[in-house]
């Protein structure tokens, strides 16, 4: 059985911004569907059926769901570890030190520019940047860590370092940077995905860039990083483990259905949130039932069905490729990583 180590849960659709490249496509009203707090109440029995995982409550904007901080304290009453991703604007001191209380062990807040013109315009909404920054003060006077998110895009690629410095000077615990994945409102934004060329090259500037600083920073939506980190490490006559490499020696590059999952406000189940299929309705089939049996999860657990070049490359069980660019690029979910220049060996000594 394959445990669930981490869930995404979109508590609600409803958002006070408009992001350009959200999956959600989330507007300010909530959606209609959205489970009810006795629904999410006995979902939260049902995570807990399958492992010990960290529950992220997500959005559209968590915050503009009333029983929030009932959820979190059930989940924390389960021993379940809890983790929240607002944008950080509807933050206030108050709510903040609810979020200590309910049991939320860290913060994920997106910045994705070093400024405010930068970040308001990918965020669609003027001020989104201060109050970012006003949130993330909240939080630390609330005593609760937070990390930076930040999704790579060719209008930001020349600010990472800046970016950076801002992270650190906010005193985040971690920065995790996102690699674009064209769904939702996103898919309107094609031209700012980056190149597969680019992409080798930010995650080799990453892989040079953790070696400058203690802080935990984690590419996300970028499962060729795993393949790269173990290249790089034997060229460096290094070993790939817990002790050099933290986290990332034993973990693998998507989760999507393996150890992790999405479950979207009406209860629909996928393997991340930028993959949308259905794997199943929580109101119709247990959670627990579609997580062991769903015929898309138990796909993805076997790599004999991967296809292209993702199917024999030796990096597999590693990487894995991105299977929600697969989807939105080619329309199959098992087709190879669209935006991968590596050749599996397979290939290379086929014409010899």
């Amino acid at each position: 059985m394959f445990n669930l180590r981490l869930v995404a849960w979109e508590v609600t659709r409803a958002c006070n911004l408009a992001c350009k490249h959200c999956r959600a496509e989330a507007r300010f009203e909530p959606f209609e569907g959205e489970l009810d707090t006795k629904e999410a109440l006995a979902l939260i029995d049902e995570f807990k059926a399958v492992g010990d995982p960290v529950i992220i409550f997500t959005g559209g904007e968590p915050l503009l769901r009333k029983d929030i901080f009932e959820l979190i304290g059930y989940a924390t009453s389960c021993g379940l570890r809890s983790v929240m991703a607002p944008n950080g604007t509807l933050i206030t001191l108050e709510n903040a030190r609810e979020m200590k209380q309910a049991g939320v062990q860290r913060c994920s807040i997106s910045l994705d520019g070093p400024d405010a013109k930068s970040h308001d315009d990918f965020r669609g909404q003027p001020g989104a940047f201060e109050g970012a920054l006003r949130g993330i003060d909240y939080l630390k006077q609330a005593g609760i860590p937070f990390q930076i998110n930040t999704t790579v895009t060719k209008q930001n690629l020349a600010y990472f370092k800046d970016i950076f410095s801002l992270v650190r000077e906010l005193g985040a615990v971690a920065w995790h940077i996102f690699m674009l994945v064209p769904t939702g409102r996103a898919d309107a934004i094609r031209d700012e995905i980056i190149s597969a060329q680019e992409y080798e090259e930010v995650l080799n500037w990453f892989y040079d860039f953790r070696k400058t600083t203690d802080m935990h920073l984690k590419a996300t939506c970028a499962p060729h990083y795993y393949r790269i980190m173990r290249q790089r490490a034997r060229e460096e006559g290094l070993k790939v483990d817990r002790e050099t490499f933290g986290l990332d020696a034993v973990t693998r590059g998507c989760l999507g259905g393996i150890g992790f999952c999405f479950v979207s406000h009406s209860g629909q189940v996928q393997p991340c949130g930028y993959l949308e299929l259905d794997c199943g309705q929580v109101r119709e089939i247990p959670f627990s039932k579609i997580w062991e049996s769903s015929p898309v999860f138990l796909n993805l657990r076997d790599p004999s069905r991967y296809e292209g070049k993702c199917g024999i490359c030796e990096y597999h069980r590693v990487c894995g490729g991105c299977r929600a660019r697969a989807y939105t690029m080619s329309g199959n979910y098992l087709a190879e990583e669209p935006l991968c220049t590596y050749q599996p060996k397979t290939m290379s000594t086929k014409g010899k």
